[in-house]
């Protein structure tokens, strides 16, 4: 797929007020600090798209991009660590949750990892509540170029087995580094691909 236009469309903390969910939309989601903004930067080839900050929880609300003028890309507020009170912490959850919940158009989320780290409780939560409301989800691992090729395997592997302890099977994976454009292609082609379903059903 390659990129033509990428474009913000609006942002808001209630799923109704989305836009029509008449073009099929990909929601992007990761704990707070995980490269999200980055990596939809370079998804999109466009680096001023998504706002990066190296404050997590930058992303307070849903913010709507518009891709080829055929998608659209929803950035999703970060999970997890972020220095904002609890009754802001559950409102955003709240948001996330209807919007995973409730969004037609939907086609896959994509869940980021960092993959410096090893499975944490919030993610494996998430990825946990999409499974039991049969909501399709991939795994974009981000930050790979921070490690050393052998560290890298070891992780991702350490990963997919703590996973296989609670799935059957796991999901599409992803391996990502937004400084070197890494996965880029492959990301690309998997929503061009899917997009081709949503049309075939509409």
């Amino acid at each position: 797929m390659i990129i033509k236009t990428a474009e913000f469309v609006m942002s808001n903390s209630d799923v109704k007020n989305c836009p029509p969910p008449k073009l099929p939309e990909y929601g992007f989601i990761g704990r707070s600090n995980v490269g999200k903004s980055s990596l939809i930067n370079m998804l999109t080839n466009n680096k001023n798209l998504a706002k990066t900050s190296a404050t997590p929880g930058k992303t307070q609300l849903i913010n709507h991009f518009l891709i080829n003028q055929s998608w659209y890309l929803a950035d999703l507020p970060g999970l997890g660590y972020a220095k904002v009170s609890k009754d802001k912490k559950q409102h955003w959850d709240k948001m996330i949750y209807d919007y995973l919940l409730t969004r037609k158009n939907l086609l896959c989320v994509f869940v980021l990892i960092d993959s410096r780290l090893e499975l944490q409780k919030v993610d494996e939560e998430l990825m946990g509540f999409l499974g039991q409301n049969n909501i399709p989800f991939v795994i974009i691992f981000t930050k790979i170029d921070k490690l050393k090729t052998s560290q890298k395997d070891r992780n991702i592997n350490a990963f997919k087995n703590e996973m296989l302890k609670s799935w059957e099977t796991l999901p599409e994976i992803f391996i990502t580094s937004s400084e070197k454009k890494l996965g880029r292609d492959e990301a690309l082609n998997f929503i061009e691909k899917t997009n081709k379903v949503f049309v075939r059903e509409h």
